[in-house]
């Protein structure tokens, strides 16, 4: 779902409102309204958000999941997953293995800066980023799942 349909939509009924009024006015309301669409955007969000959360709570067996790429909003809807649906992810003993890993400088940068914050090395903290996003695809949060 895009959301630039909306927002834009929200803009054109501003600017058409003002078409009445002079010069002055149709300028002023066109800037009022670039100036509010991402305002809305960020409204329609979070409406999104709750509409999600109700119908999660109304669905009972299942859940809606949204997220976000730029203006795009995709909804998926997901199984609940119980305990018994996935295996458990105990932590992980044993010999520790090395490995190269490239990435991006900013990407870098980002990641030292979160492991700073952590009080951790970068080792530390890519370890323990890659163990949750393992933990979390295991409990079925990183995966999309059939309904």
């Amino acid at each position: 779902m895009d959301l630039n349909k909306y927002t834009a939509r929200l803009r054109e009924d501003l600017i058409a409102a003002a078409a009445l009024g002079d010069e002055k006015t149709q300028a002023t309301a066109a800037a009022l309204a670039a100036a509010t669409e991402s305002s809305a955007r960020l409204v329609l969000l979070s409406a999104l958000s709750d509409l999600a959360a109700e119908l999660s709570t109304e669905l009972g067996d299942r859940t809606v999941h949204l997220s976000f790429d730029g203006t795009e909003a995709k909804v998926d809807l997901r199984k609940k997953s119980s305990a018994d649906d996935h295996p458990t992810f105990d932590e992980m003993t044993g010999d520790i293995s090395r490995v190269t890993l490239r990435l991006v400088e900013t990407l870098k940068s980002k990641a030292e800066e979160a492991a700073a914050q952590s009080n951790q090395s970068l080792n530390s903290w890519l370890s323990g980023a890659v163990s949750g996003a393992l933990r979390d695809q295991m409990r079925g949060y990183g995966q999309k799942r059939d309904v």
